[in-house]
């Protein structure tokens, strides 16, 4: 009798992952991460187990966002304080804080709790098209579309 293949921490092989976000659309761009930070992409899927790659986003700061949404979409924050909310634009993110912007948007794709949580650690967004992990030998990551 066969059984169901069941990953574990123990038999789960991580690659590292470049992709060039210059000209891609954010939700496409964070969806399509999200699936390879989860594991999605590999055969050995399993949802309780983190099975996901690690991924290294380059050129934060030239993802498009179509429409009005540089000016009509608001990232919100609050301090917990009596008037402390802060209020920003799509476009004030994407020109002061590209990073946290795409980091924002992959984790509200994955799942809630610790395993995403543990996920998100294998996500690094950098604004430029330098990045500091060329020691763990990444491969470039052609999104569809």
């Amino acid at each position: 009798m066969r059984t169901t293949f069941m990953a574990n921490n123990e038999n789960v092989e991580r690659k590292w992952y470049v992709v060039d976000a210059e000209g891609k659309r954010l939700g496409r761009l964070a969806s399509e991460v999200a699936a390879i930070l989860r594991g999605k992409h590999k055969p050995t899927y399993t949802p309780h187990v983190d099975t996901g790659d690690h991924v290294i986003i380059v050129n934060a700061e030239k993802v498009v966002l179509t429409g009005n949404k540089l000016n009509d979409k608001k990232y919100y924050n609050h301090s917990q304080h009596p008037g402390g909310l802060r209020v920003r634009t799509a476009n004030e993110m994407r020109t002061k804080y590209p990073e946290e912007m795409l980091e924002r948007t992959i984790k509200g794709m994955l799942p809630k709790g610790p395993l995403g949580r543990k996920m998100a650690k294998k996500l690094h967004v950098f604004r430029g098209p330098e990045h500091n992990h060329q020691a763990q030998k990444p491969e470039v990551y052609e999104l569809r579309g």
